[in-house]
């Protein structure tokens, strides 16, 4: 491997690390930046496709709608694998998700086990998420003592 991939794969593990940061601080217009205008955000349950979102604008709303719901989100990293073109990406990586919410007085935690397979552009020597889909393979809920 060149240097040039080392420097690339850096890049992008650091964008997938800035958009977990970035969530769990609910900074969701700061998070926008991290895609492309015209990005695509897909979520999948099991089997079932929850969510299609086109355009940072749609995703803006869908992530702030969301956010109002959760009081506290964290985000854990895990694997990041990537194939590296001259200005184009692919890359599959793992996290695992924490939610807490609050309805009706009691506090819930979700854990969420995500597998991530995104597809990235560099424009203007900088690197965004131009597609993004969530697979989240398990989902466990429970009351927080």
């Amino acid at each position: 491997m060149t240097q040039d991939i080392f420097s690339t794969q850096d890049e992008l593990r650091d964008l997938i690390d800035a958009y977990a940061y970035l969530g769990d601080e609910k900074k969701i217009s700061e998070q926008m930046r991290l895609f492309t205008e015209d990005a695509v955000y897909q979520v999948y349950m099991g089997d079932f496709l929850v969510a299609n979102v086109s355009g940072t604008a749609n995703l803006e709303k869908e992530f702030n709608g969301h956010a109002a719901l959760v009081k506290t989100y964290f985000t854990m990293n895990g694997q990041h694998t990537v194939h590296v073109g001259e200005d184009t990406a692919s890359g599959i990586s793992f996290s695992q998700i924490k939610m807490i919410r609050e309805p009706e007085g009691k506090r819930n935690i979700t854990d969420y086990s995500v597998r991530y397979e995104d597809q990235y552009v560099r424009q203007n020597g900088k690197w965004f998420v131009k597609e993004r889909i969530g697979y989240f393979v398990i989902i466990e809920e429970r009351l927080l003592a």
